[in-house]
């Protein structure tokens, strides 16, 4: 009994000495968030019978402070709004993809371990668009590194992909007419 108290006065005075030990200076690198403005922040497109208008752009990557080491890659963000601008089909809106076109017409290829920007459209947003019917649409996709040196970013290219169906609306007219119904038979 003697030896159990012993060796459990021992663990708290050991515990207490360690508790209260000075905690070391370890410093931490912050993380900042370095942001880019795209020029312009709004940009207007059209393609087939689909508008759309993608605002609030802008290239987000986090950046170690102190070494400029990357944390988290650049990627683009922002909002895109898809109108049906036809007056007789539905939209089915299935998915998108941003391409990023240097100063002499080419694609920017992503850096390898990198996704290509994809937009996958929301479950609600993927219902289909009546004739002038819009949707809006949260972008948030990998911006390739390349396009941040230099002035070589020219232009931004979105291929939609939808599939248009032909939408009618009939008229039926039915006759009727309001007769004395007789007395009904339990």
């Amino acid at each position: 009994m003697q030896a159990w108290t012993s060796t459990i006065m021992a663990a708290a005075i050991a515990a207490a000495i360690t508790g209260c030990a000075p905690k070391s200076n370890v410093a931490t690198a912050s993380i900042e968030d370095k942001v880019y403005g795209v020029v312009p922040a709004s940009v207007t497109m059209k393609t087939g019978i689909v508008t759309g208008e993608l605002t609030d752009m802008k290239i987000t990557e986090r950046v170690e402070e102190g070494s400029g080491r990357i944390d988290m890659p650049a990627r683009l963000s922002g909002t895109l709004k898809l109108k049906n601008t036809s007056s007789d089909q539905i939209v089915q809106l299935v998915g998108g993809t941003i391409r990023y076109i240097d100063n002499q017409g080419h694609p920017i290829k992503m850096e390898e371990a990198r996704t290509e920007p994809a937009i996958r459209f929301s479950s609600s947003t993927a219902e289909r668009l009546a004739p002038g019917q819009d949707a809006t649409q949260s972008v948030n996709v990998d911006f390739p590194a390349d396009a941040l040196k230099g002035q070589k970013l020219k232009e931004l290219r979105l291929e939609l992909t939808y599939v248009p169906s032909p939408y009618r609306q009939e008229t039926a007219n039915v006759a009727l007419a309001i007769g004395a119904i007789g007395p009904t038979k339990p």
